[in-house]
């Protein structure tokens, strides 16, 4: 195996915390960062790592961060917040985030990070208290966090598919359901997205924090996604209304097919830095503040129109999902799929303790 398997013991008071800023919402009208269950995915999953308030220097002692048996999870409609077994939680996150017509081992790759998310969010949660989260550990607000369906949303998902499908996300969760991915005997920031333009990125190039595990590497199979290439178009209004939004003393000239510069790029692909007029923006912000699928886009303009052309889906950091279900495919398991996505992690089988 290319993982060394260790047991690691939690306590949901100390923890590695590695602080990033949160991913930037979307423009309004912009496509929501999740995947779609029982369908070929029409947009990326991610996770947001922990806000930046959480301290960069807090430590645990080595391999002591409690694995609980049951997620808090604040139901957004309702208000509730619900007490969701970790077998549950998983087979919704999973449901939620990824095609159930991938790969067995795709799909096991997909759960591990799935339940890394969720036990090092629980962590940070219990030992930073989030108000607006009511107690919980994290919501299904999948703008903010990981998406989950619960059974009953499954059920209208999934419609006449929901007892093969239930069982398809059960088969996998079961296969591994103990283990999560670890850096320094601490859960890693387990992000995913949909595709990447052929290799991923560094977090430091998105996020603006260099992380260890979160560097780039080749996933050659992306390009052959469905919809990996897309374009979309704006008006010159459109374009000077959204950009001026968000920078009112912007500076554009007279002339719109000079409006944008080549711009500065990663090995990648990804858009670092812009010249929008006379202003400069990270290819991060024009992913924002026009609701693009990836921040590796092409700019063309004519007759009185831009068109956005982007490449991948998503943020590109850590594993592509597609790349992970072309890996499967090829006989890759998932193990490997991790190891090659998220280098240098570990993975270990997390102690279940009662819920505190």
């Amino acid at each position: 195996m290319p993982m060394k398997k260790a047991i690691l013991r939690y306590t949901a008071a100390l923890l590695i915390l590695t602080a990033l800023p949160v991913i930037p919402a979307l423009a309004s009208g912009g496509i929501r960062e999740t995947g779609a269950a029982a369908a070929e995915p029409t947009g990326p999953a991610v996770i947001v790592p922990e806000p930046p308030s959480v301290p960069q220097t807090a430590k645990a002692s080595p391999a002591s961060v409690p694995q609980e048996d049951a997620y808090l999870v604040l139901d957004t409609a309702s208000g509730e917040v619900l007490t969701v077994p970790v077998r549950d939680y998983l087979i919704g996150a999973l449901c939620a985030e990824m095609p159930l017509s991938f790969e067995s081992e795709a799909l096991k790759a997909q759960v591990v990070a799935a339940h890394t998310y969720a036990a090092r969010q629980a962590a940070i949660a219990r030992a930073y208290p989030d108000e607006s989260l009511q107690g919980a550990d994290f919501s299904n607000d999948s703008s903010r966090y990981q998406a989950y369906y619960t059974n009953e949303q499954l059920r209208e998902v999934l419609g006449d598919r929901y007892a093969d499908g239930y069982e398809t996300a059960a088969a996998a969760v079961d296969a591994v359901l103990p283990e999560i991915l670890t850096y320094d005997n601490q859960p890693i920031i387990a992000a995913f997205h949909a595709m990447c333009s052929g290799r991923t990125e560094d977090s430091a190039h998105v996020w603006g924090t260099p992380v260890a595990y979160l560097t780039a590497v080749d996933s050659p199979a992306d390009p052959e996604a469905p919809a990996f290439e897309q374009a979309v178009t704006f008006s010159e209004d459109e374009v000077r209304e959204a950009l001026t939004a968000v920078h009112t003393g912007l500076i554009l000239g007279s002339d719109p097919s000079g409006w944008f510069a080549e711009g500065e790029r990663t090995d990648s692909g990804t858009v670092l830095h812009m010249t929008v007029g006379r202003s400069i923006f990270t290819g991060q912000e024009l992913r924002s503040i026009f609701g693009l699928r990836s921040a590796d886009f092409t700019i063309d303009y004519a007759d009185g129109e831009f068109s956005f052309t982007t490449r991948g889906y998503g943020h590109g950091v850590g594993m592509s999902q597609y790349g992970a279900n072309a890996m499967a495919q090829q006989g890759s398991t998932y193990e490997e799929i991790l190891a090659h996505y998220y280098p240098g992690t570990v993975l270990a089988d997390a102690e279940v303790s009662p819920a505190s």
